[in-house]
């Protein structure tokens, strides 16, 4: 067993592709936007793989702009409007995930949440699925002045629970997300079942272990 996962204290996750799946609604939120313009739409499976990435993912798929694009700030408020009316429509937590939440509250873990995704949209979303009742802390990306791949959205989780970093695990189906906490000192779970980004080879992300499903976190933690 990995030492890093030795005396863990807390869970945090990411959460778009790791704790739920708004793969979906994202992915709607942006085939609106083609169809509003008389494009014909795109089927979900374009946009999964690149839900994780945001309006950046998500314009990317739909009209095959970089935020260098002269029109992307402005298309890329039109998504977060269309999201915005969207976003709790048809996201779901993955299988399994309340489950593992339960488990880790009988322990005595603590749990939170580390997201990349704008508090314009983390606030709400959270407060309208009850699975995050229970999370110790729930972490923006503009909480802090910087977003993953920068360890500081982590430490301010763990500043939050109370808890040095190393007592923390940190797990996200996204290279930055294990680029964050490897940086926060922090063991790192690869979550193989997410949308996982461009980059798929999850053993270059040099995550200290990989799951395929949210129930094996809890083998891997009990047989720490």
């Amino acid at each position: 067993m990995n030492p890093m996962f030795r005396d863990i204290q807390a869970v945090l996750f990411d959460l778009d592709g790791t704790l739920i799946d708004s793969a979906p609604d994202l992915g709607a939120a942006a085939d609106k936007m083609r169809t509003d313009r008389g494009l014909p739409s795109l089927p979900a499976s374009r946009y999964r793989p690149m839900a994780g990435a945001g309006a950046r993912g998500m314009l990317g798929v739909a009209f095959g702009i970089t935020p260098d694009d002269p029109d992307f700030e402005l298309l890329r408020e039109e998504f977060f409007v269309n999201y915005e009316n969207c976003m709790t429509e048809r996201t779901c937590a993955f299988d399994g995930v309340s489950e593992l939440v339960q488990a880790l509250r009988r322990s005595g873990l603590p749990w939170g949440v580390v997201t990349n995704k704008s508090s314009r949209f983390t606030v709400p979303l959270t407060r309208a699925m009850p699975l995050f009742a229970s999370a110790a802390a729930v972490i923006s990306g503009d909480t802090t002045p910087h977003a993953k791949p920068h360890p500081e959205p982590l430490f301010e989780a763990a500043r939050r629970l109370g808890l040095a970093p190393d007592r923390c695990v940190y797990v996200g189906d996204d290279e930055r997300d294990i680029v964050a906490g490897r940086a926060a000192g922090m063991g790192t779970v690869a979550a193989t079942y997410g949308y996982l980004g461009h980059q798929t080879d999850v053993d270059q992300w040099r995550a200290h272990a990989a799951i395929d499903s949210p129930l094996q976190l809890l083998k891997l933690l009990n047989s720490a």
